[in-house]
């Protein structure tokens, strides 16, 4: 009697695709080991968070720890409404933004000749070498003499003219045939159309991986350093002197540490599936 290995269409047999799933389901079993933890201690009373050794898992949930955040805010001169509100401002409006000026300007470098252009792009990669730990006196220094210090454009100037948003957009750009847009402009067509109609449906995948990357960088901006009016300052800010408390607010910082995760995860399992697309493929090629 023949045993038969039936190989699957990627070339590799079957007990190597069952042993590639087995170490992709641990490791992703790994890191989710943090995240389902963090969920757990948010629905934990007091008495099991100081418990020892720890339980991984809640056996009396409460949502006590998300009940009380309101009235930590109670005494406060601004609501916690007003926080929640000035951070989906920033992140809405600096994503949006980041992407329309990130795309325009990939767009001017890749598919337009002009003088200098090779090497703008050359001082563009060499910001990347920048932490922002370096870059803090100088950004802060060119706020102030904008005038923009305790006002919303101290983060979102910043976030919009990202050298790291222009590299990656101009990077996908590559991959869009100019035979493409040479006919579009034989037909007629002006340069807003083309550039809105077929070079952004193009890159979609960079532009969905881009929305994550502002999303997570906004969403837990603080402002700390350039914001000091409280009624502009944003949730993350407000969360933090929670959580400075101490052990006697350990229950509502574990609510909090979920609240914070929620969004960035949310958008993540929307716009997966094109992230893993730009990831499988090179895009289009002429």
């Amino acid at each position: 009697m023949k045993i038969r290995i039936f190989k699957s269409k990627t070339g590799r047999s079957f007990w190597g695709d069952l042993l590639n799933f087995l170490f992709l389901a641990i490791l992703g079993i790994i890191m989710l080991i943090p995240v389902v933890f963090s969920v757990s201690n948010a629905f934990k009373p007091l008495d099991e968070l100081f418990v020892f050794p720890p339980r991984f898992f809640v056996r009396h949930p409460t949502f006590a720890n998300f009940r009380i955040l309101p009235s930590l805010f109670s005494d406060s001169l601004v609501p916690l409404s007003r926080y929640i509100l000035n951070t989906l401002f920033i992140t809405v409006a600096g994503t949006a933004g980041s992407i329309v000026i990130a795309s325009m300007a990939a767009y001017v470098l890749e598919k337009k000749k002009f003088r200098m252009r090779e090497g703008i792009f050359k001082l563009v990669v060499n910001t990347l070498m920048f932490t922002p730990a370096v870059t803090a006196i100088p950004s802060f220094l060119i706020m102030s003499k904008l005038g923009f210090i305790n006002s919303y454009a101290a983060i979102l100037i910043p976030t919009v003219g990202s050298s790291l948003n222009v590299f990656l957009m101009k990077q996908f750009m590559v991959g869009v045939p100019n035979t493409i847009l040479e006919a579009a402009r034989i037909d007629g067509s002006g340069e807003q159309r083309i550039f809105w109609s077929i070079v952004m449906p193009s890159v979609k995948p960079a532009w969905m991986t881009l929305i994550i990357f502002c999303i997570q960088n906004l969403w837990g901006a603080t402002g700390g350093n350039y914001i000091y009016n409280e009624e502009l300052k944003t949730l993350p800010y407000a969360l933090s002197q929670v959580m400075s408390a101490g052990l006697v607010r350990a229950g509502a910082s574990a609510a909090i540490t979920t609240l914070m995760m929620i969004v960035p995860m949310c958008v993540f399992v929307i716009t997966q599936s094109n992230i893993m697309e730009t990831m499988m493929s090179s895009g289009i090629k002429e």
